[in-house]
């Protein structure tokens, strides 16, 4: 787990180093926009991890010390008890069991169409909706 952690951390870092560098080769003058978590997938990590193998020693060196301390950052807020998201997704897949449509309503944030499906499944046959707001609290 440390090691895919690690493997993506670093990932990260050497695709936005060559966007940051890219961006500085092209001089745009264009309004930067506002970053996206975005999952790489494999050929970005493959990518990744040859761009990191190419580098010298010394760059590698300081690459691994910058993604040690990230990595301690992320257990210090995962100790500090700042895992809030796997909290609510656990209480929202039990609401989403004993009443669907509110799970459902609490995870979009809004009565939209999925909200309203739920009530239906759920007035239909209870399991259904059960079905339903477990699919739409833990997508």
């Amino acid at each position: 787990m440390k090691k895919l952690i690690l493997l993506l951390i670093v990932g990260s870092i050497v695709v936005h180093g060559e966007a940051a560098i890219s961006e500085t080769e092209t001089k745009t003058n264009a309004p930067a926009s506002a970053e996206t978590n975005v999952i790489p997938d494999d050929i970005a990590i493959q990518h990744a991890m040859t761009e990191f193998k190419s580098l010298s020693r010394v760059e590698r060196k300081a690459k691994t010390s910058e993604v040690k301390k990230m990595l301690a950052t992320y257990k210090a807020q995962k100790a500090s008890g700042n895992s809030d998201v796997s909290t609510n997704q656990v209480l929202l897949a039990i609401l989403a069991i004993l009443l669907p449509p509110l799970a459902v309503g609490l995870h979009e944030g809004q009565l939209n169409g999925k909200f309203w499906l739920s009530v239906l499944l759920t007035l239909l046959f209870w399991l259904p909706g059960v079905v339903y707001a477990l699919i739409v609290v833990l997508s």
